[in-house]
């Protein structure tokens, strides 16, 4: 029995020594877990402090840079403001104008109605008058007829033939009188509608050069652009057909040719080469192919800025590219394309105080030299020209009429192709307007080039040195080496037998052979 107690005893000695040694070990393992927890929420307040700390500098920041935007919108707001008082300002300004010009027409409209009522004044009582002297012929020739027992038509004839006998001087004074009255007011009624019409017009009276300045940046750029032993400026030269000219002028190439179109791609491609930097002669020839497809695409765009600022619109987009050719056309030293938008606003102008379609006049105006785009290409009169070319893009038959007869080669019948042929005349006859000396020359040079280019081989032919020389590119596939020498007495004996020239002129004649191939 002391036995069973005593093992009784020590089982429950021994659960409680495993009881205790396990709640000793789980108040370590707590412990642990505690220590650790703690320095997890340590780690984590420092971290939340780091995170406050980030969020307030992230926070001034944010509050400086609205700051910013608000101090920046303010600017702009008053910058807009301050815009906006300036065009206020502008605009004040040019209604002041408009209305002083309202208040103007106003007033001219005014005195033309006086003029036309006291027109219509007069003419009233010029056909009372004449009523009156009706029937004094008619009482005189029955008293006649009363009196003399002769008929009404021999009566009549009588008094007549006694009242030429007795007035015949006065009559003839009367009449001239009133015929050197009827002239001067028609001659002062002109120069008025003319003088109003050329003050509504301000243009410059330059005309075209046969020169062409290009700005370099320094005297070194020359030196490259010549090349050694001249190998670019004579590779320039034979693909734009212009002569350049390198001087002492600092800083500054001089381009020099008639036509208006090479001396444009000339300057537009030696500028590309300089702000490029690579000038050699492979270079060349690509940069000006490239500038004569630009030029070719900006003959549309000068067409279509020419007809904006006209005001006109509906035009043909092939007649606009027409336009656009004018550009670089010149009559007697005188841009064709300005030439003719003045003429434009002339006829406008000479229209509108006649009594004539001003729109009309305008549009003819303005086309009335187009046949000069294509009179190099067409036989025949530039205003006939010109007439076929509208008709075929459908302008109507007023206009083409005004074009077609602006020369006089067909009778005018309209009173717009009498104000086309006026302000054509206005325009050309302006001192400076034109040169008879640049349009010889540039003929004389065009003639030079044609006769050249008539020959057989001949690919394309240049005048430069003022006409002194004449380069002529031949195909090498039709002219050999014999050939090109034999074709240069040609043309020179040909130039002296057809052309009237001072000096001599150079011929030269230019093969060139190229062979290419692929490397693959």
């Amino acid at each position: 029995m002391n036995t069973i107690i005593y093992i009784l005893v020590g089982m429950i000695a021994g659960v409680a020594g495993v009881y205790l040694y396990f709640k000793s070990e789980g108040n370590k393992h707590l412990k642990k877990i505690e220590d650790a927890n703690e320095k997890k929420i340590s780690h984590a307040q420092k971290k939340l402090v780091e995170i406050e700390q980030k969020a307030s500098v992230a926070e001034s920041k944010l509050r400086e840079k609205i700051l910013d935007a608000k101090k920046r919108a303010l600017e702009i707001v008053e910058e807009t403001k301050k815009e906006g008082q300036a065009m206020r300002r502008q605009l004040e300004k040019q209604e002041e104008r408009l209305i002083s010009k309202e208040d103007l027409l106003e007033k001219k409209t005014t005195e033309i109605e006086k003029t036309k009522l006291n027109y219509e004044k007069r003419g009233e009582d010029l056909r009372v008058d004449e009523e009156k002297l009706e029937a004094i012929y008619k009482q005189q020739e029955e008293k006649l007829a009363n009196i003399t027992k002769l008929t009404k038509d021999e009566a009549r004839q009588m008094l007549l033939n006694n009242m030429e006998r007795d007035y015949k001087d006065e009559l003839v004074s009367h009449y001239k009188k009133m015929n050197e009255e009827v002239k001067e007011g028609a001659q002062k009624e002109a120069t008025n509608v003319l003088a109003q019409a050329i003050q509504k017009l301000a243009s410059d009276v330059t005309s075209e050069s046969t020169q062409t300045i290009v700005e370099l940046p320094s005297d070194d750029i020359k030196g490259r652009v010549i090349g050694k032993e001249g190998r670019n400026i004579n590779a320039f030269e034979h693909l734009t057909g212009v002569d350049v000219i390198v001087d002492d002028t600092p800083n500054a190439i001089m381009i020099s040719g008639f036509d208006l179109v090479r001396r444009y791609v000339a300057k537009r491609a030696l500028t590309k080469l300089v702000e490029d930097g690579r000038i050699h002669p492979a270079r060349i020839e690509t940069v000006v192919e490239e500038t004569k497809e630009q030029v070719h695409q900006m003959m549309k765009e000068f067409g279509e800025k020419a007809a904006f600022e006209m005001g006109i619109t509906g035009l043909h987009p092939d007649l606009i590219k027409i336009i656009g050719r004018l550009r670089f056309r010149t009559s007697y030293g005188q841009n064709v394309i300005k030439h003719s938008m003045e003429v434009g606003i002339l006829a406008g102008h000479l229209a509108a105080s006649i009594g004539a379609d001003p729109h009309v006049a305008k549009v003819a105006g303005f086309l009335h030299d187009i046949g000069k785009a294509v009179d190099h290409e067409i036989e025949g009169s530039h205003a006939l020209i010109g007439a076929d070319i509208l008709r075929k893009y459908g302008l109507p038959e007023a206009v083409v009429h005004a074009v077609e007869a602006h020369h006089e080669e067909i009778s005018l019948n309209t009173a717009e192709a009498f104000v086309i042929m006026a302000a054509d005349a206005i325009s050309a006859s302006r001192p400076g307007a034109r040169s008879e000396n640049v349009e010889n020359y540039i003929k004389r040079l065009r003639e030079l080039e044609n006769l050249t280019t008539s020959f057989d081989g001949v690919d394309k032919a240049y005048a430069i040195q003022a006409g002194r020389e004449v380069r002529v590119f031949v195909r090498p596939e039709k002219v050999d080496d014999m050939a090109a020498i034999k074709l240069s007495h040609e043309i020179a004996r040909k130039i002296e037998a057809e052309l009237a020239y001072p000096g001599t002129i150079k011929v030269q004649v230019i093969r060139e052979t190229r062979a290419t191939d692929m490397a693959k």
